[in-house]
């Protein structure tokens, strides 16, 4: 089966998260328990890309209304593609104190690396909070225009010298330069870096010649001229605002396969104490209803996607098995 028609597992995924509905756990934002020390605020990735500024961003909205009465301390352990993250979580079982920022690495790295001993479906869920997209990004001064512009210049240039830039071998940013390479028939060089914000430097420096950014990454260099979204990995209508008037790969004419969410969730440790849970789940629950949190979803180009407990753990589970059959598909894993 082509990875083209394995996107679709992925979208059924996310209309599977759907029928599960959007809140199977309590939530108790006065919980008995509450932090007696800094929260570890984890992020599976490097500094400057969509999973850190994402954290970040949420950690300043819970300091500003002062939702925890400990602050939440941001920690990039981006190593091996987020496995350093993964197996801390899972070194520190039971532990209230630590939470992790994820992104889609959550399913494909263990996928890739089994060796490294992970069960997502272990973790303790606490909410999904957004599902994050991807646009085809060129240089402004690139000369190219259009889908079709790319796919000449890349077949023109050859695999050897069209980099494409992204985070990490095997991660999100590689499967949808796969379903590209398939698509139209291309072959290029994935050059990965350590997070996307490096990725989008490195793209205005004409260090590479094209990236699959996530929207707030690229939004600085759009609104500063230097860089061209050429199509978007998304349904149409889905996005609003400045993101939802770039075009999607199917309105552009190239089919309604080309869809990819990435989505940006919390969990925490496996074993977490119910009470301790109940706390987090409080916490984002505030930051997910706050207005400056819907006006950065909109601002910065992400779907709203509340879920959280036992649903929240079928679709990560779901997802995993969607990215198990991308990944087959991409050559990544057998």
């Amino acid at each position: 089966m082509s990875i083209l028609k394995q996107t679709g597992l992925t979208a059924l995924g996310v209309g599977l998260a759907a029928g599960f509905g959007t809140a199977s756990f309590t939530v108790d934002a006065e919980a008995a328990w509450k932090p007696r020390k800094p929260v570890e605020f984890v992020i599976m990735a490097g500094k400057g890309g969509g999973a850190d500024r994402l954290a970040r961003f949420i950690q300043g909205i819970i300091e500003k209304n002062k939702w925890s009465p400990r602050p939440f301390v941001p920690i990039n352990k981006g190593g091996g593609s987020g496995a350093e993250a993964l197996r801390y979580l899972k070194d520190n079982k039971g532990n209230p104190h630590i939470i992790l920022a994820t992104l889609n690495s959550l399913y494909t790295t263990p996928l890739r690396n089994p060796g490294i001993g992970v069960d997502i479906g272990t973790f303790t869920p606490i909410a999904r909070l957004a599902e994050d997209t991807f646009q085809l990004w060129v240089a402004s001064d690139s000369g190219i225009n259009s889908v079709e512009d790319y796919v000449k210049a890349v077949k023109a240039a050859g695999p050897a010298k069209w980099k494409m830039g992204g985070t990490g071998k095997g991660a999100e940013d590689s499967l949808v330069t796969a379903m590209l390479e398939k698509k139209f028939g291309l072959k290029m060089t994935y050059v990965p870096f350590k997070g996307g914000g490096t990725v989008a430097k490195q793209l205005v420096g004409k260090h590479i010649d094209s990236t699959v950014n996530n929207p707030s990454e690229q939004a600085g260099f759009w609104e500063a001229g230097k860089s061209r979204p050429l199509a978007s990995f998304t349904p149409p209508g889905k996005l609003k605002g400045r993101f939802g008037s770039i075009k999607t790969f199917a309105e552009l004419g190239h089919g309604s396969d080309m869809v990819y969410y990435m989505q940006r969730s919390v969990i925490g440790t496996p074993g977490m104490p119910k009470d301790a849970q109940a706390f987090y789940v409080g916490v984002f629950d505030k930051v997910y209803k706050s207005k400056v949190w819907q006006d950065y979803l909109k601002k910065k180009g992400l779907i709203p996607g509340w879920l959280t407990g036992k649903a929240l753990t079928k679709y990560f589970v779901a997802e995993r098995e969607a990215h198990r059959a991308l990944l087959k598909a991409s050559g990544e894993i057998k």
